[in-house]
């Protein structure tokens, strides 16, 4: 199953919590929940790029499943992660205390991070 594609944010659980527990400030929380994001997902074999477009920010990650690189996060800082395959549909990595699971299902795409005991759901479609 290939993840490629460009997908829009359709819902969201727990966002503000979550971008709390992140430690980013309110007034960008609150700029940043409305808005909706595509991300597009370029997959060739076991390497990915991955473009997410919110507003006017844009965040870039590039990675090869099962080797260490540096993932630009949320908060606009950069840290070392290493991102594993389960099975051929989903992404699992750890970052800096966070886990993110991205599932793709038919033309869903499920991300769902963890910081603590806060999680937030994501949900995109295909478009």
């Amino acid at each position: 199953m290939s993840f490629t594609g460009k997908y829009e944010l359709q819902s969201q659980e727990n966002f503000e919590p979550f971008m709390k527990a992140l430690g980013l400030p309110d007034d960008q929380i609150q700029k940043g929940k409305d808005l909706k994001s595509i991300t597009e997902i370029v997959q060739d074999g076991k390497k990915f790029k991955v473009t997410v477009t919110t507003g006017s920010k844009v965040m870039k990650n590039e990675f090869t499943i099962g080797e260490e690189c540096d993932l630009e996060l949320m908060t606009g800082e950069k840290a070392k992660a290493l991102v594993q395959m389960e099975g051929n549909n989903k992404l699992i990595t750890s970052v800096k205390g966070m886990k993110s699971v991205t599932e793709l299902n038919g033309d869903t795409i499920t991300h769902t991070m963890t910081v603590g005991n806060v999680t937030c759901k994501r949900i995109s479609k295909r478009i």
